[in-house]
């Protein structure tokens, strides 16, 4: 049975970098299979995991429809719909990306919809861990993708304004009838108020971290809107020049440096959440 990480924001929060990060560390774990799952319009997943997508679902949704899921050499439609699916999943080293692509047009082709979601559902049995970077909208996790989640991470900014929104897409997950395990929030792109000493040990793997050292790094008035909120926050991720350098320069996560602060950070909260 898969473990399904749905991971989600508003834009601008670095959700798909955090997504990556992810991917990278959980591939690292022994005889452990990932489907990275794209469900952002904006699909841009796979360039910092470094690999071309061969096709989207989206795409798939509207050939179907087009075509109204015509029958040939004696195939039956749902059969047509897995062979599809299975020919449009990328293979990356130590993971398998599926792209779900741009929402289909106007009106809703349900019939469409629910043949694909069955065996998108029956394709993520078959990997230890799925990794879902979600709209903050999470259109495509209501409609397409599953109807269950063992963990929904919701990536802000260090805003008052990020922290409501973090709420809204928590409230907007349970509006859509989505069953979440656990829900928790990570704070991105915090400027450094740690301790250059926790920062080392971080980076040279020393320390698991300290959630209290992490929150007395953060603004009380964040602290309040989180408590307000009744948010559960599982960690910080601090600005990481390295990670901009990484993508000026066109290279994807799997060349980030081991000791990159950011790559620890997310590794720490994995461990915190028991996922590694």
């Amino acid at each position: 049975m898969s473990i399904k990480i749905a991971v989600a924001g508003k834009g601008g929060t670095g959700k798909t970098t955090i997504c990556s990060l992810i991917v990278r560390i959980l591939i690292e774990q022994k005889n452990k299979t990932v489907l990275a799952l794209d469900a952002d319009p904006n699909s841009n997943l796979n360039e910092l995991l470094g690999v071309k997508i061969n096709g989207t679902i989206g795409q798939l949704v509207e050939e179907f429809k087009k075509n109204g899921g015509i029958i040939s050499s004696g195939l039956f439609k749902d059969q047509i719909v897995q062979m599809d699916i299975h020919k449009i999943i990328t293979e990356g080293k130590g993971f398998d990306l599926l792209v779900m692509g741009r929402g289909e047009g106007p009106g809703c082709y349900c019939a469409a919809n629910n043949l694909f979601k069955k065996y998108i559902d029956l394709l993520q049995e078959n990997y230890s861990y799925v990794v879902m970077d979600n709209e903050a909208g999470m259109e495509h996790l209501s409609r397409k993708t599953t109807n269950s989640v063992d963990y929904l991470l919701i990536i802000t900014d260090p805003t008052p304004r990020g922290i409501m929104s973090a709420y809204r897409i928590k409230q907007l997950v349970e509006d859509l009838n989505i069953k979440t395990k656990k829900s928790y929030l990570i704070i991105n792109r915090l400027e450094n108020k740690l301790t250059k000493k926790y920062i080392m040990e971080l980076t040279n793997n020393k320390s698991l971290g300290n959630l209290d050292q992490e929150i007395n790094s953060i603004d009380k008035r964040l602290i309040e809107s989180i408590n307000n909120y009744n948010l559960t926050l599982a960690g910080v991720v601090n600005n990481d020049e390295t990670l901009l350098h990484l993508e000026l320069n066109g290279n994807n996560i799997f060349n980030l440096d081991d000791k990159a602060v950011s790559l620890n950070q997310v590794k720490i909260i994995l461990k915190r959440l028991n996922l590694i």
